[in-house]
Formats: structure tokens, sequence, C-alpha cells
């Protein structure tokens, strides 16, 4: 609050009619003085007397708009300590009525402007933080050494042919664009930080701090912008200390969260960034289950960070949508489908462990672990999920007996097809195992990830994006539709290993990671830079599709160097949960 110089209760103040009576007691006591004979004596006195009264007005002056400016410092710095402090109370008690209170809480888009405010003016200190800045001692062996070369050869190959661009295009030496913000650097960027290789990672610190801007009158999609470059970010912020990786995620994080100026707690799939507007796809009136269910372990981060629940409370308003609204007719499995403006799955919709549905379990449990395992219902919503997934969808191949999770088309018709992207669920399910879920958990993560490993025996030695498999005696297990061999460099797969490898110690993981990782270098290598996704997985004559995903360097070789590593308490699981796009967050006690 502004306060005026003549407020009454700003201290070292006189009052008119006070300074009134001083004056006339002045000029009285100098007409006695003049009028002496010593005329010179007094003219001197006089002056010297006038003079100090002067210096008294001033000095007066100067305490009072002194005080004053301390005042109202103070009392916006009481004002903006406030603010935090509701902001971890209200915190506080929502986490106390979580496990009973499926509500979607109301949220005012209009609070979100002022949180980069009061951070850009350093008024507030950080409301909860990582213990410690994370050092990194970079690679201990051979094989972790090989993946930082990789790693520095997709950087190197980035940087000279497509830097400040999202994307390289490594064979035709180009870049592409699709959010125009530097979508490889951002996504990259605790990659290089966990490895250790300080070159790069000042390089993108330096260009997120210097060039990085969201002032873009451009669309971009809410889920990947979120999970690649709020997630990025976030993950920078917390493995360094750099406020300013916070300052812009505050910034970007402002601007995504129009999507959620829907009717329903489901936000619009696609923001402007300028504008600050939202919209539905393009290519229909449904967001995705996954992209909609796939934000909170980001929101919460920025929201602990900032201290503006905001965030949190928006996107958690999603997961207690899908809770208070539940898919019942297959037992805690959703359909792929789910309306912005009318808040309801569209009917008919595919069940899938994998694209447009995958993260949504993901979350479910990640989101339990990242609030110290506090909330119950979404334990329980991903037990149901687990036990409805045996139940419907897990099956074995003939005649080897490959288990994998296959699909109902339309919520009723079984499909024995697997994406790449769902062998995540192989990491998702033994890290349940260690944390109060069953035994068998951990027993069908080994059998998919042994499935997952079986989808890299082709020729290039690479995993195709889909894999469909045989029931019926007498045929091949596993086969590979010309359509679907493409190869996109994807991390699942090595995800899967990663966390079954920190989970049984089981060696083979490591090889499986290894030879997944030769097969990359051999065929998937530009020599002038990068790496280039490939056309089909079972030829070796290798074409390229002349693109490198920002995946490749912010999760793909970020497993791999993590599972190759001597050290397996590196990042370790009870400290840190590791977003859909592989970037790790801190975990909290609530």
């Amino acid at each position: 609050m502004r306060l005026s110089r003549d407020d009454p209760g700003l201290p070292l103040y006189h009052t008119d009619n006070t300074r009134g009576y001083t004056f006339r007691r002045i000029r009285t006591r100098a007409r006695h003085w003049f009028s002496s004979r010593s005329i010179g004596v007094k003219v001197c006195i006089a002056t010297t007397l006038l003079f100090a009264l002067f210096l008294l007005v001033k000095i007066s002056s100067g305490r009072r708009s002194s005080t004053q400016e301390s005042y109202i410092s103070n009392q916006e710095e009481i004002i903006i300590n406030e603010q935090v402090i509701f902001a971890k109370n209200e915190r506080a008690d929502k986490s106390e009525k979580k496990n009973d209170d499926f509500n979607e809480d109301h949220v005012d888009l209009e609070r979100l402007p002022e949180s980069a405010d009061r951070l850009q003016n350093d008024k507030i200190e950080l409301a909860e933080h990582h213990e410690n800045v994370v050092k990194f001692t970079g690679p201990t062996n051979d094989r972790q050494r090989a993946v930082v070369k990789a790693f520095q050869h997709s950087w190197l190959g980035y940087k000279k042919y497509a830097w400040g661009h999202d994307t390289l295009k490594p064979v035709s030496k180009s870049y592409n664009d699709w959010f125009d913000t530097g979508l490889t650097i951002v996504d990259g960027l605790d990659t290089a930080i966990v490895m250790g290789l300080e070159e790069e990672a000042a390089e993108a610190t330096d260009w997120i701090q210097n060039k990085l801007t969201f002032e873009k009158d451009r669309m971009v999609n809410f889920f990947e912008c979120t999970i690649r470059v709020l997630g990025g970010m976030m993950s920078a912020f917390y493995l360094t200390g750099n406020r300013m990786f916070l300052e812009k995620s505050v910034d970007l994080g402002d601007r995504l969260l129009s999507a959620f100026k829907s009717p329903s707690p489901i936000p619009y799939s696609d923001v402007n960034l300028l504008k600050r507007t939202a919209t539905n796809p393009q290519w229909g009136a449904d967001s995705s289950l996954s992209e909609v269910t796939t934000v909170q372990l980001e929101y919460r981060a920025l929201s602990r960070a900032s201290g503006n629940s905001t965030y949190e409370d928006l996107s958690f308003n999603v997961s207690k949508h899908i809770h208070k609204i539940g898919c019942e007719t297959h037992e805690g499995l959703c359909g792929m489908f789910i309306n912005a403006n009318t808040g309801n799955f569209k009917k008919g919709s595919t069940i899938t462990f994998g694209a447009r549905s995958d993260s949504y379990y993901e979350y479910l449990f990640k989101q339990w672990i990242q609030t110290g395992k506090t909330i119950d219902w979404l334990k329980e919503d991903y037990g149901k999920a687990m036990t409805a997934m045996e139940k419907y969808l897990y099956r074995n191949s003939e005649p080897k007996k490959m288990y994998f999770i296959g699909e109902l088309l339309s919520g009723e018709t079984y499909s024995p097809k697997m994406d790449h992207l769902v062998c995540f669920i192989a990491g998702t399910l033994s890290q349940g195992s260690k944390n109060g879920f069953p035994q068998k958990h951990l027993d069908m993560a080994e059998k998919i990830g042994e499935t997952c490993h079986n989808m890299y025996d082709n020729p290039t030695g690479l995993g195709p994006e889909i894999a469909h498999f045989n029931m019926i005696p007498g045929k091949e297990d596993l086969y590979v539709k010309p359509l679907d061999a493409h190869c996109l460099l994807r991390p699942e797969a090595i995800e899967g290993w990663f966390y079954l490898y920190r989970f049984t110690g089981d060696k083979k993981y490591q090889e499986w990671g290894w030879a997944a990782f030769q097969a990359i270098e051999k065929y998937a290598r530009i020599p002038t830079g990068g790496y280039s996704s490939v056309v089909n997985v079972k030829k070796i004559d290798v074409k390229y599709r002349d693109s490198m995903e920002s995946f490749l360097l912010g999760e793909t070789f970020k497993y791999l160097y993590l599972l190759l590593g001597d050290d397996q308490t590196v990042l370790p699981l009870d400290k840190w949960v590791f977003t859909t796009e592989g970037h790790p967050l801190p975990v909290y006690d609530h």
C-alpha cells in the first residue's frame, strides 16, 4: 500500500500548528535583537540562527522521506511474505484433506501475472528447495565414456547446424522448428549436467538466459512444451540452484496455464505463448488422456519452488477430476480421449498403454512418490489400473511366450499390438514392487523388459516403433509391419532396463542397454554430427528420416549413462523422481 507524505501515522511528522508556533517564536526574538545597539553582533547571531533553522528543517524533511520510504518498503516485504506464507499454509491445509477431498479446487487465473514480477524483483526466497545442489563427477568406465562422446557428437552437430532451433536435421545439415524454443538445448541440458559436461552445460545456460524468449506468436502443444521445456528448466534449477531457470520457468508456466481456461478441469491441448489463448487440437475436439494427465510433476515442482500454488492446483485438478468421474467400465483403465469442453471421456475410444494414454498410469504412481506417498487415492488408482491391465491387456505370445501389453480397440476388441512406448511400464512396475505393491509386479516388469529386448532382435539391432504378437501356435512370436518399422531412437526400453537394474542388480540389463547403444552408433550416427531416426530397422541398407529428436539427448543418452554407471546411487530414486521426459525432480514429504 502506498502511503501519503501527510499520513499522520508516519513517525517524525510534525503538525502544521507545531511548525507555525516555532516560526512565530523565532520571528518575535529577531525583532527584539535587531532593536538593540550592537547591530553587527546581532546580525551575525541572527544569521547563524537562521542557518541552523534551515538545516533543522532540511534534516527533518530528509528523515521523513527516508523513514517513509523505509516504511513503505517494509510494508511491501510484509505483504509479499504474507503471500508466500499463505501459499505454504494453503498447501499444508490441502495435504491434510487430500485423501478425502476430491473436489476440484477453484483457482483464480488472475493470480498468475504476479508470479514473474515477484520473482524478478527478488522479493521472496524460494518457498522450498532441494536440500543440496547435486555434484556430478563424470563417467567412471569406458561404456559411460562412450555414451558421453555420443552426447557430445549430437551436441556438436546441433551446435554447427541448428543452434537455437528446436531440432537438428543431421543428414541435410539443417534444422526444424516445432515450438521455436530451442528444444534440444533445454531438453538436453540436465543430461549434460548429469554427465559432468561443464562446457556444454555452460553453453546451454548462456543461451537460455540471454536468448530464450517466450514472447512469440506461436501455437505450442501444452503437454510437449511442459515436459520438454518447463520440465527441462525445472530440473536444471534443482540440479544447479541457478535461479534464472526458475524465473524462466515461471514465465513459461504462466503462459502455458492459459490451457486451463476451458469450461472443465481438462485443459485445452494447444496454447499461443504470446496471446495466452488456448484451443482444442486441429484434428478434433478431444484432448489425449496422457497429455492432460502428464504435467503434474512439473507444475508441482514449479509451485513448490516459486511459492505460488496455482500451478500445482490447476494441474492436480485434472487428476482429481479423472479420479472423480472414474473409469469403471474397465475397472480403472481409461479411454485415450477426453473432451476439454465437457470434461467427459469420448465413448468407445481405445484403451492402451501406448500412445495417447501411456503416461497417465506412470504419473498416477509417480505423483504418489513425488508427494511423499501421502495421497492414498493416487496409489489406489494406480494399483487398481495395474490389476485391470493384467486382466484385460497382459498376454503372452506363442510359441516362446513373450509377455506383452496389448490394446482394446474401441474399448472392446483385443489387439496384440504393443508400442515401443509401452516399455516404460517395466520401470514403473519394478519401482512399485519396491514401494508396497506385490512381488508379481516385479515379475511382470521383468517379462515385459525381456519382450522389449526381443523387439530389438532384428538386422540393425534397433527397436521398432510398434510390434505385433502372434497368439496362435505355429508362427513367429513377434513381427513388425513395414509401416511400424521406423525407429526414432526412443528411450522407453532403456528406461525400463535402467529401473530393472536398479532394483534387481541383474547385469543383463546393462548388456541389453550396451547392445542397443552399439546399434545406435553403427546405424544411426551421422559422421558430420548428430544421429538420425531410421526408416526401417529390418534393413541393413539404412535409410534415414533426417531427424534427431530432442529426447535422444534428454532421455535416451541419460538413461544409458545412468544404466551403465558403476555407481547406482547417483540420483537415488527415493529422493528423485524422473518425469516422463526423463528430467529428475525432487521428492517432497507431502
